[in-house]
């Protein structure tokens, strides 16, 4: 599972400067380079005639500065020069270290967040940023904006050696993974769990236990993670939501979602405790 490392500072006061690290986007896509995927300092980027639009400081990372750098999204798809690559963050899983991906998709939840708070939602006039705060205020009257969170549940419902599976109706052919949806408006976490288990296959749900967070940037969710028991009902999938759901024994599973999100550690962790082995 990915998430920022123990060790990484957020901050708000970096400049950019040749030997910062600097995670450039052109849009929502990554830029690195086309022989080595790896976090580079913003004097590589500069050597391309790169320049950067907007820049928002991430934090430090073992004596390094981390920055987010937005640049010409107009250079996407052909006008990158040679030797750069762009892609969205999905497309660098696996291939991108673990903690360059975390710091990564730290910046780019910041820069959209800035891209899209450039006018005032209450107002329309324009906003400016507020020094040493994670804010954009408007010039007009004074609402401040903060970085968008959007808390999401995730569940995954065991009913004896069984695990309970969805496929979501956007999902690759053939994968299946836990139930999971967003929270709204003055509800619980845990009501949020137990709605959603039960508008979307029509079960209900006993021993809700707390497993783990993960932010997630697409766009800027947080995914936070529960274990629950069957309690009752049978199946019956939601068709707005699910494309299929299905009680599966750990050894006769689907395909699953990739190693470094939530989803896969919240699967591998119930199949080590059913079965013995996260590794099936």
């Amino acid at each position: 599972m990915i998430r920022s490392p123990d060790d990484f500072e957020a901050a708000l006061d970096l400049q950019l400067h040749d030997d910062a690290i600097a995670h450039v986007f052109a849009g929502d896509a990554l830029v690195l380079s086309d022989a080595l995927a790896r976090a580079m300092p913003w004097g590589f980027y500069r050597t391309f005639g790169l320049s950067p639009q907007r820049v928002h400081a991430v934090g430090r990372h073992q004596g390094r500065d981390h920055l987010a750098v937005a640049i010409d999204a107009a250079l996407l798809p052909d006008r990158l020069p040679e030797g750069l690559r762009a892609a969205g963050l999905r497309q660098w899983f696996g291939s991108l270290d673990d903690i360059d991906l975390a710091i990564a998709m730290r910046a780019v939840q910041v820069l959209e967040w800035d891209r899209t708070h450039r006018f005032c939602g209450a107002c329309g006039d324009a906003t400016d940023h507020i020094p040493n705060e994670r804010a954009r205020r408007c010039t007009r009257c004074n609402l401040s904006t903060y970085p968008r969170i959007s808390p999401a549940m995730m569940v995954m419902v065991t009913r004896g050696r069984q695990m309970l599976l969805g496929r979501g109706i956007n999902f690759p052919a053939g994968r299946y993974s836990a139930l999971a949806g967003f929270l709204e408006a003055g509800e619980t976490i845990e009501q949020a769990v137990v709605r959603e288990v039960r508008e979307e296959v029509g079960l209900e749900i006993r021993d809700l236990r707390y497993f783990g967070s993960q932010s997630w940037p697409f766009p800027n969710s947080l995914m936070i993670a529960f274990r629950a028991e069957w309690a009752s009902g049978d199946i019956r999938i939601d068709p707005n939501e699910l494309a299929d759901a299905q009680w599966f024994d750990p050894h006769a599973l689907p395909a699953m979602p990739p190693r470094l999100s939530i989803a896969r550690a919240l699967i591998d962790a119930t199949l080590a405790e059913l079965s013995g082995s996260a590794q099936l």
